[in-house]
Order: structure tokens, then C-alpha cells, then sequence
């Protein structure tokens, strides 16, 4: 059987205005290109047989590639230009088509996003390099790669590797769908396409796959009161009004005093809803508009891709002596 990787890379993941106003890093395209062939070698070194690959303007993952002495047979495949998340979209569904079901991504919380509304029912190994990052994970792309050859030749399919994502699912008033990976915003008085980072006092309600203290942007507003993580079989919602204050790194190395009112844990499938005058955010995205007596509602579930713990997945691997070259 032949074993596929898709690589979907972002090219603008980590690059947009947000970084003006915090103290964030700025994720060149050298440097992912850097991170595509560190993947490409661990992959080719344990033994994938495909790995596809988009074009796009920035060459990104085709000049990774150029050069490379590797066994693996680099499929590129050319799908529609936007410049928008679609463009990920586009990507992953063309590996999909052509037979991955691992994929590897780089790019931030709402990258993720694009490439699950694409295709749920893939093996996910996401790799940071976006602005507010609390679904990725900073990995050594070497071991990215090499796990995700490991899982590509179907070695990985113990339970205990990883499990699916939890995600948000939204309806709005007209009955359009949409997911998100990590927080639903209520901006009050904000409006769809701003991209400036939020203003913390327009905040007004957040539900919370994850509640994690030891993340950047909304996820630790909850985080610091109750911790909910990828593996809680819950999520958590936050009320903003007159409570409890506290200094939240809404943005890397940038702090907001938050006021809360109250938390709670949330079921899966428990409906919330969102109401009011302002935009409905998905994983720092406004992409909703909301006005009064027009409420969209929001609901966790966990049926997301399956997401591998590569430390796991190496250690496993170690123990079952895949690890050989003989």
C-alpha cells in the first residue's frame, strides 16, 4: 500500500496586523520553508512513499523541495488562488482526493480552522507558526515529519496516540454552518473583516474548547479561573461583566485587565447562544455578524480530525521497534 503525506503551509499564517500592536515574532517565509524540509526529511527518512504539496506565489513548500536528495516521490498539485483561507481549504481537499489521509499543517488556530472545514476525517499534526496559537504545537518539524510517515503507513493507530478535536459548531439566524477549533467571540460594537486585535472592553460573552492558563489570547481568560483542556470532555463558557479582574496576554507579550463575571463548564452539545449588536468571532476571525433578534448559537462536540501526540507516537514507535532501519 502506498503511504501519502499532504503538507498544507500557510503562507501568510504569522504575518498579519495583529503583530503590530503586540510583541509577537515574525514568522518569515524562509523560515517555513525551513520547517517544510525539516518535515520532508523526517518523513523521507521513515520510509513515506508520497508527499504532496501546493504551489503557491511564495514558493513556500515547492523551493523547500527543489533541492532535496530524498527517496520520496513530491507531488505538487495546483489548486484556485484567493488569498484567503480558502486557499487551505482548497489545499487539503486536493490531498485528500488524491489519497492522504495524514496531513501535517503550519499555521496558526485559524489555518487549522480552514483545513477542518474542509475535511474532518484525516489524521491532523499541526504545527505553530501563527499569531494567538493554542491549537498547534511548537514541534521540532523533524519529528513532525517522521511521525507522520509512521501514521501514513498505518502504524499508529493505537487510541492511546491521539484523539479527535473537539469543535465549535455554529448556526447563525439564516441557517449558514461554521466551525471553529478553539473560541466563539461576542465583540459588541465591532464589525466582520477587522483585523485589529480585540478590543478587551468589547468583550461580552466566549465559549472555550480549551481554558488553558499557559496560552496566548482568549483561551487563558477562561484558563485562569477553571482549566479545560483538549482531553476535558467539556468546554467552558465566560461571561464578561463586573467580577473578578485579571491581567490576560491577549496577545504575545501584550496585557489587558479582563473583568469576569461568571464561568461554567459547558456539555457536549449543550446549545449557547449568542446575541446581541456586533460580530461573532471564530478563533480570532470575525466572521459573523450579529444584530439584535438574530442570534446565532454555538455547540461543542468532539468529532474534529484525530490529532497525535508526536512524543507518544515516538515513544510507541521506540517500543514496538519501528525505530530499525534494517
Amino acid at each position: 500500500m502506498t503511504s501519502r503525506i499532504g503538507i498544507c503551509a500557510n503562507p501568510m499564517s504569522g504575518r498579519d496586523v495583529r503583530r503590530l500592536a503586540a510583541r509577537a515574532s515574525n514568522m518569515t517565509f524562509e523560515a517555513k520553508r525551513d520547517m517544510v524540509a525539516r518535515i520532508v526529511a523526517g518523513a523521507d527518512a521513515l520510509g513515506v512513499d508520497e508527499i504532496y504539496i501546493a504551489r503557491e506565489p511564495f514558493k513556500v513548500a515547492t523551493g523547500a523541495v527543489e533541492q532535496m536528495p530524498i527517496r520520496a516521490k513530491v507531488i505538487v498539485v495546483d489548486t484556485p488562488l484567493t488569498n484567503s483561507a480558502a486557499d487551505s481549504e482548497a489545499m487539503v481537499r486536493a490531498f485528500v482526493e488524491a489519497g492522504c489521509s495524514t496531513v501535517v499543517s503550519l499555521g496558526g488556530d485559524g489555518t487549522n480552522r480552514a483545513i477542518i472545514r474542509a475535511h474532518r476525517d484525516i489524521t491532523l499534526l499541526p504545527v505553530s507558526t501563527g499569531t494567538n496559537n493554542v491549537f498547534p504545537v511548537l514541534m521540532e518539524p523533524t519529528i513532525v515529519g517522521m511521525v507522520a510517515a509512521l501514521d501514513s503507513r498505518c502504524l499508529l493507530d493505537d487510541p492511546s496516540l491521539g484523539a479527535r478535536a473537539k469543535l465549535l459548531h455554529v448556526t447563525t439566524h439564516s441557517g449558514a454552518t461554521d466551525v471553529g477549533v478553539i473560541d466563539a467571540v461576542l465583540l459588541e460594537d465591532d464589525h466582520v473583516g477587522n483585523m485589529l486585535p480585540f478590543d478587551a472592553d468589547k468583550l461580552r460573552r466566549i465559549l472555550l474548547t480549551r481554558a488553558e492558563p499557559d496560552a496566548i489570547g482568549m483561551s487563558p481568560i477562561g484558563g485562569f479561573i477553571d482549566v479545560v483542556d483538549a482531553a476535558t470532555d467539556a468546554g467552558l463558557l465566560v461571561e464578561l461583566g463586573p467580577g473578578s479582574r485579571y491581567p490576560v496576554p491577549v496577545s504575545p507579550g501584550h496585557f489587558r485587565d479582563v473583568d469576569v463575571a461568571a464561568t461554567r463548564r459547558v456539555s457536549f452539545g449543550e446549545t449557547i447562544v449568542f446575541e446581541g449588536r456586533g460580530v461573532l468571532a471564530l478563533d480570532g476571525d470575525r466572521d459573523h455578524k450579529l444584530v439584535p433578534g438574530q442570534p446565532a448559537s454555538v455547540r461543542i462536540e468532539r468529532d474534529g480530525p484525530r490529532i497525535l501526540d508526536c512524543s507518544a507516537a515516538m515513544r510507541y514507535a521506540v517500543a514496538h521497534g519501528m525505530m530499525r532501519a534494517d
